[in-house]
């Protein structure tokens, strides 16, 4: 490819991923991981040449787990990796970001000598090239790669290679910014939960602040349950005696 073909690319590749930002943007994308995830796959599908499919797995203790593969084959293809423990996509997740790019030209030809169980069966399901790029470097022990599927043999050219390494490196800013908000999410709700149920001991107990947290903190220690676990118990419990009486409840009660 010519230095103005490969220049381009590039431009499409820019407008494509504004594109996508202002899509995600609007659609709140952010807030939601899921479909954050799911609409990144479609984008990747749409904008690397050949690809016809595609989707996403993650690695922790070489355990693969796989999410919005844009169809079951693929979908089936990323968990046969797990379960045979080789194939293109195992590797690319391994991987560091800065040299995550694994690329199966062939795998009826010379890669099938590289991973000889995987290959026959992603022939066998009708894709030749598979090309997966790493989206994270290493967080909590667990890596994750975007995974492109092609029907035929050396689908995957320079250009595409170029492209799907620069969307990874949007995706994974994307999706380190969704992490991001979730946590945040997480934790200002785990506050809130132990606001509330303060405040129910604080009324119930007639004590302050410190004094029910201390309730809190010594019905952890107790159960063996996480603060935020025993503070949400007893939020549910509250609201529950609120149901009417022939309204069914169970409950395990960790305080006393």
């Amino acid at each position: 490819m010519t230095s103005h073909g490969l220049h381009v690319r590039e431009n499409d590749l820019l407008v494509a991923l504004r594109a996508a930002s202002r899509d995600l943007i609007t659609r709140r994308s952010i807030r939601d991981r899921p479909t954050l995830l799911a609409q990144l796959v479609v984008c990747a599908v749409d904008l690397v040449p050949a690809a016809v499919g595609g989707g996403i797995s993650r690695t922790s203790d070489r355990d693969v787990r796989t999410s919005h593969a844009t169809t079951a084959a693929i979908d089936e293809l990323d968990l046969l990796q797990s379960r045979l423990g080789e194939g293109p996509c195992l590797e690319a997740a391994d991987r560091p970001p800065e040299n995550g790019v694994m690329l199966a030209r062939d795998l009826g030809g010379d890669d099938a000598q590289r991973w000889p169980h995987f290959a026959p069966r992603a022939v066998q399901a009708g894709f030749r090239s598979v090309l997966s790029v790493s989206l994270s470097g290493p967080k909590d022990g667990t890596r994750a790669a975007l995974n492109l599927y092609a029907a035929a043999a050396d689908a995957f050219d320079a250009s595409a290679v170029v492209t799907a390494g620069l969307f990874a490196g949007q995706a994974a800013a994307l999706l380190y910014g969704a992490d991001h908000v979730h946590d945040l999410g997480v934790a200002l709700e785990s506050r809130d939960v132990i606001g509330q149920a303060k405040g129910i001991l604080m009324e119930r107990f007639a004590v302050d602040g410190a004094e029910a947290f201390a309730m809190l903190v010594r019905s952890s220690q107790d159960t063996n349950m996480k603060l935020n676990d025993v503070a949400r118990w007893l939020v549910d419990e509250t609201e529950r005696r609120w149901l009417p009486t022939d309204t069914p409840r169970t409950s395990t009660r960790p305080l006393g």
